[in-house]
C-alpha cells in the first residue's frame, strides 16, 4: 500500500527519530511511504483554545497538503493529532460555513490512523517480534495517552504491540489511565494543576522500577520526560528515572540495529 506519513508538528520539529522509526516500520512491512511536504500543524491547540477562525486556515492547509498526493492510508505516531482530525476538522470547516472543506476534511480524517491502529487493524500485526523483528530487552512502563484512550478508543493495541517485542517486559504503573497533566495548552493555562498531575504520574512511573516509559504521543512523553528530569534532580532518593521513548522507536529496534538507551532520553532527547 501507499502510506502518507502524517508526522505531526511536534515530531517533525523536535523528535524526528520517531518519524524515521515510523517510516522504518511501515517500509519493513513492504509499504511505500510518502511525505506530503506542505503539511504543518493540524490546528489542535488553536481549536482547544477556542480560536476557531485562526484554526480554519490551518485545517485548510492540512487538507490541501494531503490532497496533493495519492495514498491509501495516512499514518501518524500521535493519537491526539489523529483524534483532532476526526473530531475537530469537520467542525472547524462547518463553523466557517465551508461545507466543501468539511466534506474533504472528513474524507482525509476517515483515512488517517494512529500507528498502532494501522499496525493492528490494517496490517494485521499480532506479534511485534515475529511480524516486525522488534527487539528491546528492557522493562517498559506503558503510559496510554488520554486522546488515544478516550477519543480513538485504542484499547490495548499499543500495549499489545509493546508486550510482544522480543526481550521486553511491560508493566502498568499505578493509576495507569490517569492524565499526565499536559493537555497541550492546558499545561500553560493551568500550570499548578498540570504540575500536580505530572508529579503523581512521575512518582508512579519511577515506582515501577522500569528503565523506560513509553507511549504513543510525543507531547505526553515530552511532558513526562521533563517531570522525570526534575524528579532526578529534586528527589534522587527515589531512584533513577526511566527514559521516555516513543513506541515507534521501540518497535523499530532490532537485534541488528538496536535502540541504545542513554540519559538524554529522560527528556525524550535524541539518541544514538
Amino acid at each position: 500500500m501507499r502510506i502518507a506519513l502524517f508526522a505531526t508538528c511536534i515530531v517533525d520539529a523536535m523528535y524526528p527519530e520517531t518519524a524515521k522509526a515510523t517510516v522504518a516500520i511501515l517500509e519493513r512491512l513492504g509499504h511505500t511511504v510518502i511525505f506530503p511536504r506542505k503539511q504543518a500543524c493540524c490546528g489542535q491547540m488553536h481549536i482547544n483554545s477556542g480560536a476557531f477562525a485562526q484554526a480554519y486556515p490551518v485545517v485548510k492547509n492540512h487538507v490541501e497538503a494531503f490532497e496533493s498526493e495519492e495514498w491509501d492510508w495516512a499514518v501518524a505516531p500521535s493519537g491526539s493529532c489523529v483524534a483532532s482530525l476526526g473530531h475537530q476538522h469537520g467542525m472547524i470547516a462547518e463553523s466557517q460555513n465551508d461545507e466543501s472543506l468539511k466534506s474533504r476534511a472528513d474524507d482525509i480524517a476517515g483515512r488517517t490512523l494512529e500507528l498502532a491502529q494501522f499496525l493492528t487493524d490494517v496490517a494485521g500485526v499480532t506479534n511485534s517480534a515475529e511480524d516486525l523483528g522488534s527487539y528491546f530487552p528492557h522493562t517498559i512502563a506503558y503510559h496510554p495517552s488520554c486522546h488515544g484512550m478516550r477519543l480513538l478508543r485504542l484499547g490495548d493495541r499499543q500495549e499489545r504491540l509493546l508486550s510482544t517485542v522480543e526481550g521486553a517486559t511491560v508493566v502498568a504503573p499505578q493509576n495507569q489511565d490517569s492524565c499526565c497533566g499536559f493537555g497541550g495548552t492546558f499545561s500553560v493555562k493551568n500550570p499548578q494543576v498540570s504540575t500536580a498531575m505530572l508529579q503523581d504520574k512521575v512518582e508512579a512511573l519511577v515506582s515501577t522500577g522500569a528503565s523506560v516509559c513509553s507511549g504513543g504521543d510525543a507531547s505526553c512523553l515530552m511532558h513526562i520526560g521533563g517531570g522525570l528530569q526534575r524528579q532526578e534532580e529534586l528527589m534522587p532518593a527515589m531512584g533513577e528515572p526511566p527514559a521516555t521513548v516513543h513506541m515507534a522507536r521501540i518497535l523499530a529496534s532490532t537485534k541488528d540495529n538496536p535502540l541504545v538507551l542513554d540519559r538524554s532520553m529522560v527528556t525524550g532527547g535524541s539518541l544514538r
